[in-house]
Order: structure tokens, then sequence, then C-alpha cells
């Protein structure tokens, strides 16, 4: 199963995993938190037609692909899925995303990411699975001033909402795998981009705006850094993660703990490009690829923003050799040509 089939990840994941010969179940709410008709189309290339997107439940042509739509709050409903399906791995990425949004509208991120995360630990819990992979965010790091970010270190202070919430996951997480052995790897992601982008992202937002010759508004006056991570790498250390699931480490020691393991089969690791960009170097290849300078309204930092994040992904690459092999050039460049021709923008 994996829950947020119609995000942005969750698309790239499905499909993946399909390519790769999987039977997946993919669930979405397809909640109008950005433009629904986006994450419609997604669904259609898993191969969903358009008429029963909205039906509650769809097949694609071959059978391989089930979408659910269903919102992980609805207990019932969740537990009928793990009952009847029988699924051997979950990989969580449905959640209430980004840092300013829940600012305006916190309840939203307790019910997905706090209740929803609930309701996918109990199937789990009641109809073994052999790992659960759930997504987390670099957000949890919030006011660790120690760059790169590391999974050893100490992440207690996060700065919105949105991040205590991710974190919560990560405890609760932890909590039922120690308590029912359930294999869990929680994955901190580090600003992924690509075609098929959310809409309230930096890249999608820069370029609508530059196309239409509106301003963009760059934050901490363009002092920022972003460990920018093409969609694809993301999704390839999210599979290789999900074929080895977490084990318990006997040598943990609860006198000194490995912030980032435990005695219990559970595991935190951060996923990233480990190859910060600058904010300003990040849009001057938005600029090169569409043609068009950028007009900049050069901004303080939002409140829950932090002004940079870097990825240290030692563990990821020693454990699963996984290795991030897009250059930001090739990233952006892929999704400008994705936009261009899926708004058909010239």
């Amino acid at each position: 199963m994996v829950t947020g089939a119609a995000g942005f990840i969750g698309f790239h994941t499905c499909r993946k995993l399909l390519e790769a010969g999987y039977r997946v179940t993919g669930l979405d709410n397809l909640n109008d938190y950005y433009d629904v008709a986006l994450k419609q189309a997604r669904l259609q290339q898993l191969g969903i037609r358009p008429e029963e997107i909205m039906t509650g439940t769809a097949i694609n042509g071959n059978g391989s692909f089930r979408f659910v739509k269903a919102d992980l709050a609805d207990a019932a409903l969740i537990r009928g899925l793990f009952e009847n399906e029988g699924f051997t791995m979950v990989i969580n990425l449905a959640a209430q995303a980004g840092v300013r949004y829940s600012l305006t509208n916190p309840q939203v991120y307790i019910d997905s990411n706090i209740t929803g995360f609930l309701n996918v630990l109990e199937g789990c819990r009641h109809f073994p699975v052999r790992h659960l992979v759930y997504a987390s965010t670099s957000s949890v790091y919030g006011l660790n001033g120690k760059i790169p970010f590391s999974v050893k270190d100490p992440a207690g202070h996060p700065i919105s909402l949105y991040a205590a919430s991710k974190k919560a996951n990560e405890l609760m997480a932890h909590s039922y795998s120690h308590l029912f052995n359930i294999p869990t790897t929680g994955l901190r992601f580090f600003s992924v981009y690509g075609p098929w982008g959310r809409p309230d992202m930096a890249l999608f937002l820069f370029t609508k705006a530059i196309l239409a010759g509106e301003p963009i508004d760059v934050y901490n006056n363009g002092k920022m850094k972003r460990d920018f991570t093409y969609v694809d790498d993301i999704v390839n250390g999210v599979i290789a993660v999900m074929q080895k699931p977490a084990t318990g480490d006997s040598s943990w020691d609860a006198v000194d703990p490995d912030l980032s393991a435990s005695s219990a089969p559970y595991r935190i690791r951060n996923i990233g490009n480990q190859t910060p960009v600058e904010l300003l170097d990040f849009i001057t290849e938005i600029e090169k690829n569409l043609g068009r300078k950028a007009v900049m309204n050069f901004l303080p930092m939002q409140p829950g923003d932090v002004p940079q994040n870097v990825a240290d992904v030692s563990e990821l690459v020693s454990e699963y050799g996984y290795r991030p092999s897009t250059p930001v050039q090739e990233g952006v460049k892929a999704f400008v040509e994705w936009y261009l021709e899926f708004y058909k923008k010239k």
C-alpha cells in the first residue's frame, strides 16, 4: 500500500513500483490543498480512467494498481483495507504538507498527520506487514544549528506544527516497533523537486510567476541554502529502504543511545542530495531554462522556516548503496520541460 498515491512523491513511487512488477494499492483523499486536477492527472498516468477517479475505488487496465479514494483518518476504512488486502509492505506518504499552511490551518495537521498515521500503525499492528516506511521531513531539525543535519543529532526543537507532527510520527513509530515488533523506517526528506511537483513549492511557484511576468517572493533576502533532491533519486531510495526491513540493533546502548536506531526494529534515515544549492543559483537555473529573468521581491525570513538544510546521508549510502545522481541543472530542466508541456505555456 502506498498512501498519498496522488501526491507528488506518492505518484512517482507508485509508478516506479508498478514498473518493477509490484501490485500496488494507492490511497489518497484528493483534498483541495492544491489543484485536484493535477492529482487526477497523476492518477491517469497510473492507468486510472478519469471517470472512475472520484468513484471511491478504481483499478487500472491490467489490475496491477488499485486506487482507493479515502481519508487516513477514517479508522474503520483503513482497518478494512488492511484486513482485506493483506499488504506485505506499506509506504506512508500521505500527510498534510507545508510549513506555512500549518500557521493558519493547524487542525488538519492533527487529523491527517497524527490521527491518520495512528490508523496506519494500528493496521500494521493487527495485520502484520514486513515493513512500514513512512515520510518524515528535514523540518524536524528545527533550531538545530549543526550542519549537515545528521540523524545522530537531537531533533527536539521543531519550529512549525508541521515539523512537530512529523517528529511525533517518529516517536509513535518507535513505540509500535517496541511494543508490537513492527519494522519501521522513517525517512526525513530534503527539498524534493521534479516533474509533477507540488504547486505550493518553490520551483513550481517561481516557474509560474516568471512565465506570467510576476515577481517572486525570495525569503531571507535570498540567503538560503537547500538540499534540493530530484524526485527519481528520492523514489529509488524509498524503494531500496522498503526492500530491507528495519531490524533491532543488539548493540544499542540505552545509556548513550543512537537516536536513529533502537533495540526495536526501528530506524530513522535522512534522504537527500547532500549537495546544498544557493536559492539564488536555483532561480538562475529556472531563468536559464525559461529564457526569462525573474523579478525578485526580497523578504525577511518566514516564520517556521530555516535558512539552510543539508542532509548527512551517510547511513543511507552505507546500508543501501544510495547514490543521488541528478544534478540541479538536469532536474530543473526536466521540471521546466514537463511544466511547459503540461500547461502548454509558451
